[in-house]
């Protein structure tokens, strides 16, 4: 068997994909599940490998176990039917909303999830059209059935509306709330009825049946009975088929059906997920052309940087996802944004935070680097001939706080954590124009990433830190000379700082001042905020 068709076999194998969602809509608990069916948990809540419990394996990072929220991103690989999986888990409050665009960027397909209590939420939206931008196919899990549900019709139409996305239900539920008993599988023409287990620690046990109407008579009300078949009637009259083409285009969502809680189609679900999932393909670059994943030369590109993964070891992770070619051990490859040749000799396979050493790697996966400095967000890394992959944008900051460090002591500590929060993309560092005095001011796109930050710097850098929010909401690039940009005039509610790279911005408190600053200042443009985090 030669390289390449080991390549080409390698590739197809993998399935890489986020789950993204609106906050409460059960995503961590849909990820914790799927590690379950996956055998990379044998418990939820418990890492096999090491038999300590956790609250959930994705949320590894402590405020986030406290708030009960996903404020990171997490890449989560295992094996499944043959497949190497490669899970993104994204947060899915809107204040991380940069992270997730971030790792989208990374996947090949997503999954959205939604409580089928409430249907299309505003956060659903967003993401949602970050995906349709992409094209990239989207998986819908319709989740909560054990509890009072909306009519599943109902729902279908919803997303059909409001998204303009085409639907065809690959399930259909027996029953919601504690009627809910199962689903029917379109594919095979059977009803899957689940075992309620406690907390759905682990898998349910599923009898699958017919439809008979002695069977659903035992398991549900006749109400119940009678809206499943007229429903089953109204699906199959429709006559559509499933439009795969369609869906690899990002046209048409296929829908599921169930309980992750109870674990209720979790599985149906992960069955289908591996053989309709596209394994990696094409990646487009900057110059217009693109890579073929199978490809035999490396390429890939950093999407996130995490800080003190190990508190032992205070080490920052790029997270690299592999476009084309194969990662071996000391591959030698270029940074598209330096120039300079890298050895890559420390390489991880990721789960949450538990890192193992890696030797062999496709594209497809998602891969850990030890970076001493030598990655930013936005790397394109390749050997052979120069490429580079389009730029990952930063989000405008909406906004800011001037953070100043209590403990003189710790100055050393503070300068640190600071820099690696940027570098991480949590935050945005500015300083003042002028002064020399050390008191940066953070622009985030949300305020939960202040108190994310500070947190940060306490119990990963042990610096106390007091954040004073500062009334900006707005941020331009000032497009001058650094003569030019001393002489701005500004209104006095406005503020002149440098970027991490001395480039002058002006901040804003309102869309009035801005406009008296352009009035003020003819001959100096004041450009909207979108940085690129690549060159």
């Amino acid at each position: 068997m030669t390289a390449l068709s080991v390549l080409a076999q390698e590739v197809a194998r993998r399935r890489t994909f986020a789950i993204i969602s609106h906050p409460d809509a059960g995503k961590t608990t849909l990820t914790e599940k799927l590690l379950l069916y996956g055998g990379a948990i044998h418990v939820a809540g418990q890492v096999s490998a090491r038999r300590r419990q956790r609250q959930v394996t994705s949320d590894w990072m402590a405020l986030e176990r406290e708030r009960g929220i996903s404020i990171t991103s997490t890449v989560l690989q295992f094996q499944y039917g043959g497949c190497v999986i490669n899970l993104l888990d994204t947060p899915g409050h809107q204040d991380f909303g940069e992270d997730t665009y971030r790792t989208l960027l990374a996947a090949d397909s997503a999954v959205m999830l939604i409580d089928a209590a409430k249907g299309v939420e505003p956060q659903t939206k967003k993401l949602f059209a970050i995906c349709r931008e992409r094209k990239i196919p989207l998986f819908t899990f319709m989740n909560k059935l054990d509890r009072p549900s909306r009519n599943p019709l109902e729902l279908l139409d919803e997303l059909e509306q409001v998204l303009g996305l085409g639907v065809y239900p690959m399930n259909w539920p027996l029953g919601s709330g504690e009627q809910f008993r199962g689903v029917y599988d379109r594919s095979s023409r059977r009803l899957h009825l689940f075992e309620r287990r406690a907390h759905g620690a682990t898998r349910a046990g599923v009898e699958v049946t017919d439809t008979h109407e002695s069977v659903l008579r035992d398991l549900v009300d006749a109400q119940s009975a009678a809206e499943f078949r007229e429903s089953l009637e109204l699906l199959e009259g429709a006559g559509a088929s499933f439009d795969t083409d369609a869906m690899l285009r990002g046209e048409v969502t296929p829908v599921f059906f169930g309980s992750a809680v109870t674990n209720f189609g979790v599985q149906l679900f992960l069955d289908d997920f591996i053989r309709m999932a596209p394994p990696p393909s094409v990646h487009a670059l900057r110059s217009g052309g693109h890579v073929n994943a199978d490809e035999e030369r490396f390429s890939g590109f950093v999407f996130k940087i995490q800080a003190n993964m190990d508190p032992r070891h205070r080490d920052r992770v790029a997270f690299v996802r592999l476009c084309s070619g194969q990662f071996e051990r000391d591959l030698v490859v270029r940074n598209a944004r330096t120039g300079a040749a890298i050895r890559l000799s420390r390489a991880m396979r990721l789960f949450a935070d538990t890192r193992e050493s890696l030797e062999t790697a496709y594209a497809g996966d998602v891969v850990g680097f030890a970076n001493p400095g030598s990655f930013a967000i936005g790397d394109s890394l390749y050997e052979g001939a120069p490429l580079e992959f389009p730029p990952i944008p930063a989000f405008a900051p909406e906004h800011f706080a001037s953070i100043r460090n209590t403990d003189t002591a710790s100055y050393k500590a503070f300068a640190k954590g600071i820099e690696q929060l940027r570098e991480e993309g949590a935050v945005q560092v500015f300083e003042p124009w002028q002064g020399s005095a050390y008191e940066p001011i953070l622009g985030v796109v949300g305020e939960l990433q202040l108190e994310v930050a500070k947190y940060r710097l306490e119990s990963e850098y042990g610096v106390r830190t007091e954040i004073i929010r500062q009334p900006y909401s707005l941020a331009m690039h000032v497009r001058a000379d650094e003569s030019a940009a001393s002489a701005l005039h500004l209104p006095s509610n406005a503020l002149l700082v440098r970027d991490w790279e001395g480039r002058a911005i002006a901040l804003f408190e309102s869309r009035w001042a801005l406009q008296l600053a352009r009035e003020w200042n003819p001959q100096i443009d004041l450009a909207p905020f979108a940085a690129e985090v690549a060159a």
